[in-house]
């Protein structure tokens, strides 16, 4: 197995396995409101994140930006609640053709804004990881591949779920979007609460 290959399959697994709940769950509740047709958009959700968590991933990586572990977590859990809270808001607020393109842009720059802070998450599994690597490009671009597909692989599954409960329990898409983004955010109240203990105790 290849360095590259090592690193793509760890990038993947550090956002779309059992235990990677916080940045799951983000990109669940960031992508909730969407059906498979909206593709265009998930695609412009997808690259804001991606340009996001990108930057400050090469930038900690590179050691050229630094942020603790105690302040990275709960910001990340935040980021949780934060969108979670959105999309319900969302749901409740009148449909309106001018209310659902002020949400458009405000899920687009925050899943922009939000990826900055998940990418300083990743940094960190991803520096414990170097060692002794003489280069750091190949496992920077081997990890970020990884995370993308990962990410790809979470919003499908979210799709499949959504296109479930709709079809086959017969619910709304704003009752599933509600009932996900509720879900979402009382686990990111949780992982908040946790992690400013952990912090709160080193």
């Amino acid at each position: 197995m290849t360095e590259f290959t090592i690193y793509l399959r760890t990038g993947f697994h550090h956002i779309a396995a059992v235990g990677a709940w916080d940045h799951i769950l983000f990109v669940a509740a960031l992508t909730a409101a969407y059906g498979p047709r909206e593709w265009k958009r998930i695609a412009v959700l997808v690259t804001a994140f991606t340009i996001g968590h990108s930057l400050t991933l090469a930038l900690a990586t590179f050691n050229l930006v630094h942020a603790s572990s105690r302040v990275v977590e709960p910001l990340i859990a935040a980021t949780i609640i934060v969108t979670a809270l959105a999309a319900i808001r969302d749901q409740l607020v009148p449909a309106t053709e001018a209310a659902a393109h002020a949400a458009r842009i405000r899920r687009y720059a925050t899943a922009g804004i939000f990826g900055l802070v998940h990418g300083l998450g990743f940094a960190g599994a991803l520096r414990a990881l170097l060692g002794g690597e003489e280069s750091i490009t190949i496992p920077l671009l081997g990890f970020n591949l990884g995370l993308e597909f990962g990410q790809l692989a979470v919003v499908s599954i979210s799709f499949t779920l959504g296109l479930v409960a709709e079809r086959w329990l017969g619910l709304r898409r704003r009752t599933w979007v509600l009932i996900l983004s509720g879900a979402a955010g009382v686990i990111g109240l949780v992982l908040l609460v946790d992690r400013l203990r952990s912090a709160a105790g080193a």
